[in-house]
């Protein structure tokens, strides 16, 4: 074999070693964990946000990424154990879908990245040093921002003029309801309006909550973030109507489902967002150092039917407001 004939094989024997590297990179599929302590109904939309993300990143289903979704319709005690599969299946990061389901999956891996898609607070919750710098395997999007409280009381008044007494739905185990009270108390006490606060903790307070709701004489309802409403948000719309009282919700799923209206940080456009941290860690990034990102968008949407269905008028000024008005 002549030295030219030698170094032609040479180089073809290296070109296909370079492409065939280069595939298995290409279709390496990477196995993203979705956590949620609800139902799959429930977190659809959330689910579909974040897939959109995915998709507008040029990730492919099946191709070069497979989502691995965990749900467990309510029942906490099953997470621990759901976060054991993902754990076994060698998942390459874990969305969770607030701050029930970061927690489980924060104590059992240090090393697996985190995403939180959702979370009020994860600096009061322990799960970050600071938002800047998390310091740790979790990373992704806070939803806090209490002084969002204060305008759906604002809000309230405008579609409710005799406005004087106020019930507030709320756990004071979930984190950043202390801040969201505090907003509500300080318009209140401007808007010359009573605050009730009425605690659930439990699918079983939902009930209990509408019906002391009701012997105050409340004029309408603010219900805070809360994984049991949310587990339970077609019984509190059922009760809101039963009862013919105005509520401000905190998400548009209840919204959809029948609810009056709700103000707030637009959930499903934080869970399209998760997908750009899922892209950067699977790209080499540590989560440590990825800052926490605060909500950009917020929405008004208004149900008109759930309206005319409690005799209640929505001026035109708060319609002309809402970036969505349901039928």
């Amino acid at each position: 074999m002549n030295k030219k004939s030698f170094c032609l094989k040479v180089c073809n024997f290296l070109f296909a070693l370079c492409v065939s590297a280069q595939a298995q990179q290409l279709t390496k599929i990477s196995q993203i964990g979705f956590l949620s302590a609800l139902s799959a109904s429930s977190m659809a939309s959330r689910m579909d946000a974040f897939r959109q993300g995915l998709r507008e990143l040029r990730y492919v289903e099946g191709e070069n990424i497979v989502v691995e979704p965990r749900y467990a319709d309510g029942k906490l005690e099953i997470l621990p154990g759901l976060v054991a599969e993902l754990l076994r299946d060698k998942v390459d990061a874990i969305v969770t879908t607030g701050p029930t389901t970061t927690r489980p999956a924060k104590e059992a891996t240090s090393t697996i990245p985190i995403v939180m898609g959702f979370d009020t607070d994860p600096v009061g919750s322990a799960f970050v040093t600071s938002l800047a710098h998390p310091g740790g395997n979790v990373t992704g999007l806070s939803a806090l921002s209490p002084e969002i409280s204060g305008k759906q009381l604002e809000l309230l008044k405008e579609i409710v003029p005799r406005l004087s007494h106020v019930a507030v739905l709320g756990n004071s185990t979930t984190a950043g309801n202390a801040q969201s009270l505090r907003e509500t108390e300080r318009a209140a006490e401007a808007l010359r309006i009573q605050i009730q606060y009425l605690e659930v903790r439990d699918p079983r307070d939902i009930e209990t909550a509408f019906r002391e709701a009701t012997k105050v004489h409340a004029d309408a309802v603010i219900v805070l973030p809360n994984s049991a409403t949310t587990a339970h948000r077609t019984e509190v719309v059922k009760l809101a109507l039963s009862n013919r009282l105005p509520v401000m919700y905190y998400t548009t799923e209840f919204v959809e489902d029948g609810g009056l209206m709700t103000y707030g940080v637009s959930i499903t456009d934080l869970f399209h967002r998760a997908a750009t941290y899922v892209d950067k860690i699977l790209k080499g990034a540590k989560p440590a150092n990825l800052p926490i990102e605060q909500p950009t968008k917020f929405e008004l949407v208004i149900n008109l039917k759930t309206a005319k269905q409690i005799g209640l008028t929505i001026p035109p000024n708060v319609l002309a407001r809402a970036d969505r008005v349901i039928k």
